[in-house]
């Protein structure tokens, strides 16, 4: 079961492009003062902000990973071969039964 955000999508861009924002304009020495900075004004922590921040490098291509619609997408597949692997044991399980069912060797009880 997945995890639902405590926070809108459009807080995360907001904040993410507040701190693009700091960084363009050269106002803190580093990447994490500034996210410090915009984490405190959202009310988000840093590390979150952090993880934000990463995320959208990736998603805009200046950041090697997978990007967010990859992510998605693996995690639909990985869903999905679950429930096809329980499917196929389920009928494999039921074919062995009826095996045994219709096997004239065996007396039917």
């Amino acid at each position: 079961m997945a995890r639902k955000s405590a926070y809108s999508p459009e807080v995360r861009e907001r904040a993410v492009a507040l701190v693009f924002d700091q960084v363009k304009t050269g106002e803190y020495g580093s990447l994490w003062e500034a996210i410090c900075s915009v984490a405190g004004k959202v009310g988000v922590s840093g590390e979150t902000l952090r993880k934000w921040v990463r995320q959208a490098e990736v998603d805009a291509g200046t950041r090697p990973g997978p990007t967010s619609e990859e992510s998605a997408e693996l995690k639909q597949l990985r869903r999905e071969n679950f429930e096809l692997r329980r499917a196929n044991e389920i009928l494999k399980a039921a074919s062995a039964f009826f095996a045994r069912e219709l096997d004239p060797r065996f007396p039917r009880s």
